[in-house]
């Protein structure tokens, strides 16, 4: 007598508990931005103005296509300190190429690219080859880096003029060229994430990079891939900056590694890896630009104004390892 199969057990699937749970946060963050909205637009009678979303949208481009990459790294678990240097080498190569080599704008555009494209494989395939964390190994390069931008320049500003202006230059709807070219980027980057075998490797890796050694992934040139994807976007970050000021300065992008970071985490994407979501950080970098904005038109003075970012990221941190600490405990 062969034993009645017992009746499945009703449970959420991983897939959907995985959607329901991304839905929930996304309409936390839709919800926080909302709120910020609502609470600037009633402290200050210009907030609520097509200016000062115009101004929002045409000043975010630099940081949200820098978090893309930024994401990936952090879903590896992994950081890169060295975003803004990079930004700020990029932009003076690019500058240099039109100013003193007298190249063409696409070409020096390439050229700026490419240094970042090269920056961020030198920093994960030193942090591969000798096993270092990337921490220090980013750390080291945004010394190097930032010196680097320093001699390109010969420590001043270069004023590149309209040469490269067209990225920031209002376009459809007042609305840049260079805020649809990231837009555009961050659907692509939530695309590779979600949808492809390499997004799937991230993940895996920064969830158990050993689990997926086993299983015959070598996490090694996704490790150089993500880093070196993470360059070229700073260095399309410092076109971008450099577009808008039409100017490239050597001290560009000082600190902005730290904006990137926060970008990210209030964005819900995982310190400890294996977690995040492009969308999100679209959403964390729209609620920083906000609060700066925010803050800005309501007088608030630039010490309170870093006082109050450092908290909202210090509050994210926090909610991220609460967070974790549930998922721990129900898989427990």
């Amino acid at each position: 007598m062969t034993a009645t199969p017992a009746a499945p057990v009703a449970t959420l699937s991983p897939p959907r508990a995985a959607w329901k749970g991304q839905l929930g946060t996304y309409i936390g963050l839709m919800a926080v931005l909302a709120g910020m909205v609502a609470l600037f637009g009633s402290l200050s009678e210009y907030f609520l103005t097509r200016a000062t979303f115009l101004s929002i949208a045409n000043e975010i481009p630099a940081l949200a296509v820098m978090a893309i990459g930024m994401t990936f790294v952090l879903i590896l678990a992994g950081i890169d300190l060295s975003v803004g240097s990079v930004l700020a080498l990029s932009a003076a190569v690019t500058a240099a190429a039109i100013l003193q080599w007298q190249l063409p704008v696409p070409l020096a555009a390439l050229l700026g690219l490419l240094t970042g494209l090269l920056c961020g494989a030198v920093t994960g395939a030193v942090s591969v080859a000798w096993r270092l964390p990337t921490f220090i190994v980013s750390l080291g390069m945004l010394e190097a880096v930032r010196g680097g931008a320093y001699l390109v320049t010969d420590s001043r500003t270069q004023y590149v003029g309209d040469a490269i202006a067209g990225l920031a230059r209002p376009w459809v709807g007042g609305i840049s060229a260079a805020f649809v070219i990231a837009v555009v980027l961050v659907i692509a980057g939530h695309l590779v994430l979600t949808r492809t075998v390499f997004g799937r490797q991230v993940v895996g890796i920064g969830t158990n990079e050993e689990a997926m050694r086993l299983a015959g992934v070598d996490p090694r040139p996704v490790h150089i891939i993500v880093f070196a994807a993470t360059g070229l976007l700073a260095g399309l970050a410092g076109l971008m900056q450099s577009a808008r000021l039409e100017a490239a300065d050597p001290n560009a992008g000082a600190g902005m590694e730290l904006q990137v970071i926060a970008a990210v985490v209030i964005g819900g994407t995982s310190l400890m890896g294996g977690r995040g979501s492009v969308i999100n950080t679209f959403f964390g970098v729209l609620i920083i630009a906000v609060l700066e904005a925010g803050l800005a038109q309501i007088g608030a003075s630039e010490p309170s104004k870093r006082i109050i970012t450092g908290m909202v990221i210090v509050v994210a941190v926090i909610i991220d390892t609460l967070r974790q600490r549930r998922a721990e405990r129900r898989l427990a």
